[in-house]
């Protein structure tokens, strides 16, 4: 099918270019998935309606855990307990997200592991490993946490499923589907359906497809690591003054957010997220513990009108460093993310603006966001660079008609 469509188009034009080139990315969906095949998920061969797409019968869930390969066994991670902490941390280190040039590879901090996935009402067997060896040693992991998500108006309960990750030693076993039913299995005996997901590859089938972009904070540091170049026809100084930053606030009354503004962030950001077709509905226990500061996890400030002590707008960003693979001179890089940016009083580009003058401050090398939300407007015009890697957004048990990036109002770390 798609060397069909290939097939007509010229080569040389650079509109047609592009959409080959998303052809041959999108190619996966019109291949046979043992798995996915299975799974109640949008694909191409189907007539769907918006909604759900099975009816979940409690009566019928599987009460026994799925059968793992001889040697393995399922474990319930506690990350309060530090010695497991420990364990989730070097799985993912070691063997989690990587770039496809194989330079970086995400370094999740296990203070952040415990922001992500401890918050309010978790279920503890939603935090999921498989052991084994003669050490016990963790080759599996995923997760899933209970959220509520507005499609289109609509309130529902779902499961955000996040960290899937495999041992490189067991990905010839086939151990990620099993992982996947067997959180699949645990979250339908709470009596949960829907799910949401991630995933840097296409699988069947995603609702919208998301691009990264990236802001130099430490350009000479991003070039000297190999994340970063300098354009054709522009020297390396003036390219690092190109994208220097101003280190004075250039919005007033701007503070980092305390836990009496818990309140007010939420309604804020409640009322902003109605704005787009799918976003998650933070009630205040879930504002206090994803939006309020913490050390070298998430930062949150918010702009306070000095008259009337109100919050007019909000600023967030967290952090995920990389480790650098092949760089001698440095060990990683500290990356800030886009989180959620409420602009009311301020306009969307002045907030982004304001976000890299405190994301320098806070030592970061590099911020990063998606093109989701508002954030398309400020790429250009603040020098946003677009990176090479793509994120895809997926539901499970639920479709929806694809969604431009510009309707998506939901960040999963």
């Amino acid at each position: 099918m798609v060397k069909k469509m290939q097939a007509g188009m010229d080569p040389k034009d650079p509109k047609a270019k592009e959409a080959m080139e998303h052809m041959q990315k999108m190619k996966p969906l019109y291949e046979k998935h043992d798995f996915w095949d299975t799974q109640p998920v949008p694909n191409l061969s189907g007539a769907f309606t918006e909604g759900e797409i099975e009816k979940g019968v409690l009566e019928e869930v599987k009460q026994e855990s799925y059968s793992l390969p001889p040697g393995f066994e399922w474990y319930d991670i506690d990350l309060e307990d530090e010695e497991q902490l420990n364990d989730v941390y070097e799985l993912l280190r070691d063997h989690y997200v990587e770039d496809s040039d194989h330079m970086f590879r995400f370094d999740y901090q296990k203070e952040f592991l415990k922001w992500a996935l401890l918050p309010p009402k978790q279920n503890s067997d939603w935090i999921l490993g498989v052991r084994g060896g003669k050490k016990n040693k963790l080759f599996g992991f995923i997760t899933g946490i209970p959220v509520k998500l507005r499609i289109k108006g609509k309130m529902v309960k779902m499961v955000e499923i996040n960290f899937l990750c495999v041992h490189a030693k067991l990905r010839d076993m086939r151990v990620a589907p099993v992982l996947i039913k067997e959180i699949t299995r645990r979250t339908h005996i709470k009596d949960m359906w829907q799910a949401i997901y991630t995933a840097g590859k296409v699988l069947p089938k995603p609702f919208t497809e998301c691009t990264y972009y990236h802001r130099n904070i430490n350009t000479k540091k991003l070039l000297e690591v190999g994340f970063a170049g300098v354009p054709p026809g522009r020297s390396k100084s003036a390219h690092i003054k190109l994208l220097s930053l101003p280190k004075n606030d250039i919005i007033e009354n701007v503070r980092q957010m305390e836990r009496r503004d818990v309140k007010q962030v939420q309604a804020l950001l409640d009322e902003y997220l109605k704005n787009f077709s799918l976003s998650f509905h933070f009630n205040k226990e879930e504002v206090l513990h994803f939006m309020l500061p913490r050390d070298n996890v998430v930062y949150s400030y918010v702009v306070e009108d000095p008259d009337t002590k109100r919050i007019t707008d909000f600023i967030s960003y967290y952090s995920l460093p990389s480790t650098c693979l092949k760089s001698e001179k440095h060990k990683a890089v500290y990356a800030a993310f886009s989180y959620y940016m409420v602009p009311k009083k301020h306009t969307i580009k002045e907030l982004m603006r304001q976000a890299l003058i405190l994301a320098k401050r806070d030592k970061f090398d590099v911020f990063n966001a998606l093109d989701i939300m508002d954030n398309k407007e400020v790429f250009e015009d603040l020098h946003f660079g677009q990176g090479n890697g793509n994120l895809y957004y997926y539901l499970y048990n639920w479709y929806i008609n694809d969604v431009s990036t510009d309707k998506v109002g939901i960040v999963l770390v």
